[in-house]
């Protein structure tokens, strides 16, 4: 029989005192993992049943052969880190203009129509529609690229985060001047901390548009530095149909994305958002 603990007057069970085991399905890490591997599962049977012939449709073998054989070579690596060079020179230069333009939109009715006005021009454009005009302006060298990076960038940074600090509060900006806060520390510890949700998913984002970017822009402007970044990687591994080879380099970026996304971005939403109460954390 399960012995009994005391509890003031009333006798409870020792087992039903235990904490129950939380179940792993309901671990969200867990899920998406799950997911991934049955998606690989999925795209390797369609593979070996050769439905489609492995020019088109390459096994993961190949393609883990493809991505061995270029890393050990030294290419898969070296254009990574151009590639990544390329995108953090976009976006730095993005943010800070989209900064810029937010804080002089804050103070100034006139500045905030007109940065509105830019906004709604050129936010719809896709960056590689500018791809003729920059090869007009700046040539096929790696500034062209980063201008059409910056292009992709800053204006959906610029309207989250001009959005984010139209959303703060009366009350919050009261509260914050009531305990002594003015000027620049106002807006550090109230206005920015009110705002970030905004900042976080406009960064999110101009991340994933970066990327975007850069890899339709190196396939049109082909090598813009020595050797090219992967999106010229995978322009030259198509023309050659090396699609093992292809799918290796989208399997970088994807990897890439991965660790950003839950590296990075996890935990400045842990340390920030979700620390803040501001979001509904998951399991």
């Amino acid at each position: 029989m399960p012995r009994q603990v005391v509890r003031g007057s009333v006798y409870v069970s020792r087992d039903r005192t235990m904490k129950k085991k939380p179940s792993l399905w309901k671990n969200h890490t867990f899920r998406q993992v799950l997911f991934v591997l049955a998606f690989l599962a999925i795209w390797e049977i369609v593979a070996l049943s050769k439905i489609y012939p492995p020019l088109l449709f390459p096994d993961l073998v190949s393609i883990l052969k493809a991505l061995v054989e270029s890393t050990a070579s030294g290419e898969m690596v070296q254009r990574t880190w151009y590639s990544l060079y390329l995108i953090l020179m976009g976006l730095g230069i993005g943010l800070l203009i989209s900064f810029v333009m937010v804080a002089l939109a804050m103070v100034s009715d006139i500045f905030a129509d007109f940065m509105e006005a830019m906004v709604a021009i050129n936010h719809p454009l896709p960056g590689v529609a500018l791809l003729p005009i920059t090869l007009l302006w700046f040539g096929s060298g790696e500034w062209g690229i980063i201008f059409v990076l910056v292009h992709s960038v800053v204006w959906p940074m610029m309207l989250n985060t001009y959005a984010g600090f139209r959303s703060v509060s009366r009350t919050q900006l009261e509260v914050g001047r009531n305990i002594g806060l003015r000027g620049l520390r106002l807006v550090t510890s109230v206005m920015v901390p009110a705002a970030f949700p905004y900042i976080f998913t406009g960064l999110k984002i101009s991340w994933a548009r970066a990327w975007r970017s850069l890899v339709a822009a190196e396939m049109i402007f082909g090598a813009s530095g020595k050797d090219g970044g992967l999106g010229w990687l995978i322009y030259q591994r198509r023309f050659f149909l090396d699609t093992p080879g292809v799918f290796a380099a989208l399997g970088v970026i994807i990897l890439i994305g991965i660790v950003v996304e839950s590296g990075l971005f996890t935990q400045l939403e842990k340390r920030t958002v979700q620390r803040w109460g501001m979001v509904v954390t998951r399991s």
